[in-house]
């Protein structure tokens, strides 16, 4: 990273958190000593904090406690806490593997695996991927019975990020895993943001995770916690995985501040989530309104009513521009509606995509509130692009192109 790179790095990060309004809160952006004091302060409701460090994740002490504590939320019967989500899915799928005889993995080209693990399953785990659909949302249970080659497992991305957060119906979950049950597969869910399922299926966790054979939950994606990621499932799969963990160099001498975090998670935010779900499509529907009377001459925001607390913005601006209307937004005024944009691989030219996450502190944004915030962006966008709201974009698009609403 150059100098100039760490600098603006720095100032978006004071802007952000310097911000006293947000809809979530800044993940992982936080000065290490009021981290520290924050996790002392919530840690005490928690777990006993006059307890020993744990060493190795011993089964007795604070990791022992997570594990368990994990299991019960998700109704397994054992659950293992690993250093990342990664390594908790390459274990979990080379088990299946093994168990199963068959090294092929049907997933999703945008599940996390194939998008940001380096090829991981296949140079790591020696595994081989097929993709029952290419499609931007979950297989359905007729393109899991035509994958053209046995599979021995099915892995499904609860829900699908990159396609928008976006979940099937219940119904369509359970026939897409009948349908790999069907031809002899095993399922296992990638759920790093199972916890806030529920409310669009309706279900209960153990109920969802009741579908899989194995389960991989995050600590940190939803639940606010430092790092961190467990394998739910059968007990004599958790313990296998466990081995292939120390295997992975996963056994790390002390672990208990991601474990206190996480208990803290499991404590404060996973009841939560249901809230923080219906405020999202309350933020969602004021974000829809507002751009579609805004004059921008392209927008989306997907899914329309969102499945989870996160879903996607899309402008047809530069993501840097974008990236900066809104740092200046939250320097100038105090509010913070939108971080760092992208421009991800695929799009079109000229498109970018913000995540917007609706947690605590956007609770009690109303939807005028919304609103009054977009307007206030598009303002600080219009002024850093030098020409007035409505005037057509660099991409070439203009007003008679009309808004993109779903």
């Amino acid at each position: 990273m150059t100098e100039s790179e760490q600098e603006e790095r720095a100032r978006l990060l004071r802007a952000w958190n310097g911000a006293g309004r947000r809809l979530a809160p800044v993940p992982g952006r936080e000065p290490i000593g009021e981290r520290l004091a924050r996790l002392a302060g919530e840690g005490t409701g928690a777990y006993d904090l006059t307890d020993w460090t744990d060493q190795y994740g011993n089964e007795d002490g604070i990791v022992g406690e997570l594990e368990r504590r994990t299991a019960a939320a998700l109704g397994t019967e054992a659950a293992a806490f690993f250093p990342t989500g990664t390594m908790a899915q390459q274990a979990a799928l080379r088990c299946w593997a093994g168990r199963t005889g068959n090294d092929i993995v049907a997933l999703h080209p945008m599940a996390h695996p194939v998008r940001w693990e380096r090829d991981a399953l296949r140079q790591l785990a020696g595994l081989r991927v097929v993709h029952p659909t290419e499609a931007p949302r979950l297989p359905t249970a007729a393109e899991v019975r035509d994958v053209a080659e046995p599979f021995g497992s099915l892995a499904l991305e609860l829900p699908l990020r990159e396609a928008g957060f976006v979940l099937p119906s219940w119904e369509e979950l359970t026939d897409t895993v009948t349908a790999a049950r069907d031809r002899d597969a095993v399922v296992h869910f990638d759920g790093a943001r199972l916890w806030e399922c529920a409310t669009h299926f309706g279900r209960s966790l153990p109920e969802i995770a009741s579908l899989a054979d194995t389960v991989y939950v995050s600590f940190y994606k939803s639940l606010g916690g430092l790092s961190g990621a467990a394998l739910a499932g059968p007990s004599a799969v958790v313990q296998e995985a466990a081995a292939w963990r120390h295997r992975y160099g996963g056994a790390l001498f002390q672990q208990w501040p991601a474990a206190l975090a996480a208990l803290v998670g499991l404590d404060r935010e996973l009841p939560r989530l249901p809230e923080y779900v219906a405020h999202a499509a309350l933020v969602a529907q004021a974000l829809h309104e507002s751009l579609a009377a805004s004059g921008v001459p392209w927008w989306l925001v997907w899914p329309r009513v969102p499945h989870t607390h996160q879903f996607q913005v899309w402008l047809p601006y530069g993501a840097r521009e974008l990236t900066d209307a809104g740092a200046r937004q939250a320097e100038e005024t105090g509010t913070l509606l939108f971080r760092r944009w992208t421009e991800p691989a695929g799009a079109p030219p000229g498109m970018s995509m913000h995540e917007v996450t609706v947690a605590g502190p956007g609770l009690s944004w109303s939807a005028e509130d919304v609103r009054a915030a977009v307007g206030a962006f598009l303002g600080f966008l219009d002024a850093a692009r030098g020409t007035a709201s409505g005037q057509g974009t660099e991409t070439g698009a203009g007003r008679d192109s009309g808004p993109v609403a779903e």
